[in-house]
């Protein structure tokens, strides 16, 4: 009688163990397959991750991904939080501020692909017209390497400096001009702070992101860069994830037909510029 309750007993103890056993395992994989899954967005204020949340979201999701995103004061505390995987991927950056990033902290911060761009543009302060510009007017351009170049590049086309010959012009500095012709006042200033001093300037020079953010419409730029390539928006991540499924599938999106529809339904007064309409 005894032998055959301890049989028993023994048998339902092996099955519990199996049962645990097998339900550990399979709530591991689960788990484990959800995290492959998911992909981490680290936004910063601006249109891009306006536009993947709005436009590049829906996609991913109806292939089973679960898109999640934190939020970031700056541009610059979403690469660093890239850089050291506390996110999967950003969309708010050029490859000049790309490459400038990774040059100074070390990083391998990788492009996945090119995505609608906003352009930087001259834009009206103290003065609405680019015909009334006149000597020792006052402008104010970003203070960052990369857009401080392209801000240098726009001044060029505006006909208002020319640059030394042989000026590399992704690397353009306050240094590098030749011919200041109407002797502008040029103060580079960390651009979030731009619109909120735009009253002291005579003119202003704005990435798209910054006046999005400033709710200062398109609609106003006086005069629109011609977009360079290293000036195109690309969607960015950590080296080590290029080939990983969730990455292929993120820029599957950017290129889909889908995607081009909402863009299209999406871009009133040419607002988004692709790097197909260079």
């Amino acid at each position: 009688m005894h032998k055959t309750r301890n049989i028993i007993i023994t048998g339902v103890a092996i099955l519990v163990i199996i049962v645990v056993a097998f339900f550990s395992f399979h709530s591991t994989k689960v788990s484990k397959n959800v995290t492959q899954q998911t992909i981490r967005l680290g936004s910063s204020p601006g249109p891009y991750s306006d536009l993947f949340i709005k436009g590049i979201k829906p996609i991913l999701e109806k292939q089973g991904y679960k898109v999640t995103n934190k939020s970031f004061a700056n541009l610059l505390n979403a690469d660093i939080a890239l850089s050291e995987n506390q996110i999967d991927l950003n969309v708010d950056q050029h490859t000049a501020y790309l490459n400038n990033f990774n040059k100074e902290k070390k990083t391998n911060l990788t492009a996945l692909t090119t995505i609608p761009t906003v352009p930087t543009g001259i834009y009206p302060a103290n003065k609405k017209s680019l015909n009334d510009v006149s000597t020792g007017d006052s402008i104010a351009i970003p203070n960052d390497p990369a857009n401080a170049a392209r801000a240098y590049n726009l001044l060029v086309k505006a006909g208002w400096i020319t640059l030394k010959k042989g000026t590399t012009l992704v690397n353009a500095t306050t240094k590098d001009i030749s011919d200041n012709k109407y002797n502008l006042k040029i103060s580079e200033l960390d651009s979030s702070t731009i619109p909120r001093t735009i009253k002291e300037f005579d003119y202003v020079i704005l990435p798209g992101s910054v006046a999005y953010s400033a709710k200062i419409s398109t609609k106003t730029i006086l005069l629109a860069e011609n977009i360079r390539n290293e000036y195109q928006l690309v969607a960015t991540t950590n080296k080590q994830n290029v080939n990983k499924k969730w990455a292929k599938a993120v820029k599957k999106a950017y290129q889909s037909k889908e995607f081009k529809k909402y863009l299209e339904a999406h871009n009133k007064d040419n607002y988004w510029v692709t790097d197909e309409h260079q």
